[in-house]
């Protein structure tokens, strides 16, 4: 986005432009651009955060050459005390991310019909119409220097700068996910965290988990195979996952799920190649994506959706909102609504990169929620994030600003920098109603999306879970060298594991696909059970696995000893 728009309030010549200086509480504040300077300062001058110029940037203040420190060094204190606060808190997932900004294009169309069929949106409506967007890519589960080879879901969220404020499509590459209940989110992510105690990634806490939940198997044979590691961003699917809604002009609604698909084709990794990889280069989805847009190899997406209507479907063989499905595309096909292009790279890694901020919630009018238990769990967890992670105000960052009007009764909160004041507004009034001069509502255009709803309050599961079905396709569908990648990771992740949960895996792979099964009890060296093997008090006795490593990984046990046998002797100084 175009940070000039955003500078501190100055406009170059010491004076505040009408248009930055709206409802902010200091006017005519300095900036880099300001040319109100101390004598001897130029543009390029090195000063303090209170612009004081900076004339000795090599040392520190001390009681002669060699010191003490003297206590009043300002300037090492601000810098000093700055650099200690430099990052913010990772996030829990998708902490490892890389970024661009660029623009959507809307058909203004779905497929042969006119989109205002389905969705008053205005970012949809014209043929040709272009909205800003930025995108994060991002692994999932591990650290923000982790390599971007490791076996691991990739985040794919796009944040569209509309005229009627801004709309987050938050995804993966992945168009599942391993559960349908919000509420065991916390446990699916602990799970596949390091071990509490030994601090590695271990198969047999991830696959202890999934193996008592059996919903999780049409990721895992997704996550497992060659589309687990995907070759690089440009290069992978996109997926809005969860459920969500289109309404029209008359307040009708319809299901709806998103799907980018890559101009530049789809190209996965098998596990060999994402180590060989590794050993040269952690950081090559990064560096890809940037030296693309910079060579003006701009990468594009096609957006398409399925639109199924709104109800619960007692013809299929699963419910629309569970996550863990697919819509199988012969009954409900992928009709293309727009397309994307990345044209420009970020200026400022952790401006506008790290501090992104994405939420389910953000949708605008002609966009809704369904009932997806994920989705709704999502809506409060992911802005929720960000408030504790970037801040309250984290919605005045240029990155998370919207491109329009903004006017709020919300005030003051940690990192406050301006206030969202109009023109000519009382700045004694931050609530509404008010007769003196306060924000009032907006007009109502079109009508709600009302949607009836009826019945008990009840703890309980989707009544059609089919947790088995779509996997055992996927693992048909699958070309004969996936099959085989998969059946390989799948081995080489449970062998170290305890007997009773490769027994289990087991079980369940062969509910998915009897060669599926068979294969993995091979491999295992196992045969398949023939009932479903039950935990039992000894199976969960304390102890650690015997090798925590990450997913599909081999040899790591061997890396260990390896490490120091071959460690070159070196004397001390």
């Amino acid at each position: 986005m175009n940070q000039e728009n955003h500078s501190n309030g100055a406009n170059g010549t010491g004076q505040s432009t009408a248009d930055e200086t709206h409802g902010t509480a200091i006017q005519n504040v300095g900036s880099a651009t300001d040319e109100r300077m101390a004598a001897g300062e130029g543009e390029a001058t090195l000063t303090t955060r209170q612009g004081h110029p900076v004339h000795n940037n090599q040392n520190a203040r001390t009681v002669g050459s060699r010191g003490p420190t003297t206590l009043e060094n300002y300037q090492f204190l601000e810098k000093i005390t700055h650099f200690d606060r430099e990052r913010i808190p990772e996030r829990v997932v998708h902490a490892r991310g890389a970024g661009a900004h660029g623009f959507f294009e809307s058909y203004g169309k779905v497929g042969d019909e006119p989109v205002s069929k389905y969705t008053r949106a205005k970012l949809f409506q014209e043929p040709g119409k272009r909205t800003p967007v930025f995108v994060r890519f991002s692994t999932v589960g591990h650290g923000g220097h982790s390599p971007e080879t490791l076996r691991d879901p990739r985040g794919f969220a796009v944040k569209f700068y509309t005229e009627d404020g801004n709309w987050d499509l938050v995804g993966n590459n992945l168009k599942i996910f391993f559960i349908r209940e919000a509420v065991k989110f916390p446990d699916l992510i602990h799970s596949q965290k390091p071990d509490p105690v030994t601090n590695r990634q271990d198969g047999e806490r991830i696959f202890d988990f999934i193996c008592n939940m059996p919903e999780a198997m049409h990721m895992v044979t997704f996550l497992f195979s060659p589309w687990g590691i995907p070759a690089n961003y440009r290069q992978m699917q996109g997926s809005g996952v969860n459920t969500y809604k289109w309404i029209n002009s008359e307040g009708e609604g319809v299901l709806i799920k998103y799907h980018w698909e890559p101009k530049q084709g789809i190209k996965n990794l098998t596990q060999a190649e994402a180590e060989a990889i590794q050993a040269k280069n952690f950081n090559h989805a990064t560096q890809d994506l940037y030296e693309a847009i910079e060579r003006g190899d701009y990468p594009e997406w096609e957006l398409l959706i399925q639109i199924m209507s709104d109800g619960e479907h007692p013809e299929l063989d699963f419910d629309p909102l569970d996550d863990t499905k697919l819509w199988p595309a012969d009954q409900f096909p992928w009709l293309p609504v727009g397309r994307m292009v990345l044209n420009r790279n970020p200026q400022n890694y952790f401006a506008e990169v790290e501090q992104a901020a994405f939420g389910t919630g953000v949708l605008v009018d002609g966009l809704d929620f369904s009932d997806d238990k994920m989705l709704q769990g999502r809506t409060l967890s992911y802005s929720d994030t960000q408030r504790y992670r970037v801040g309250p105000n984290y919605l005045q960052l240029p990155i998370n600003a919207p491109k329009k009007h903004v006017a709020t009764n919300q005030r003051d909160g940690q990192m406050t920098f301006h206030v969202d004041l109009p023109p000519g507004g009382n700045p004694h009034v931050n609530y509404e109603p008010s007769s003196l001069g306060g924000l009032s509502e907006a007009p109502r255009v079109a009508p709600d999306h009302t949607p009836y709803i009826e019945g008990k309050l009840v703890r309980q599961t989707l009544e059609r879970t089919n947790n088995f079905g779509q996997a055992g396709e996927r693992y048909r569908t699958f070309e004969d060298w996936e099959r085989d990648e998969l059946i390989l990771n799948l081995v080489n992740t449970l062998k170290p594991v305890r007997p009773i949960i490769q027994k289990r895996m087991v079980w369940l792979c062969s509910q998915c696909d009897a060669d599926y099964g068979r294969r993995v009890a091979e491999g295992l060296g196992l045969e398949v059970p023939t009932s479903e093997p039950l935990l039992s008090a000894e199976s969960g006795a304390n102890g650690g696995a015997p090798n925590g490593a990450p997913l599909g990984a081999t040899g790591t046990h061997e890396a260990v000893q390896q490490a120091e046998a071959m460690g070159h002797p070196a004397k001390p100084y």
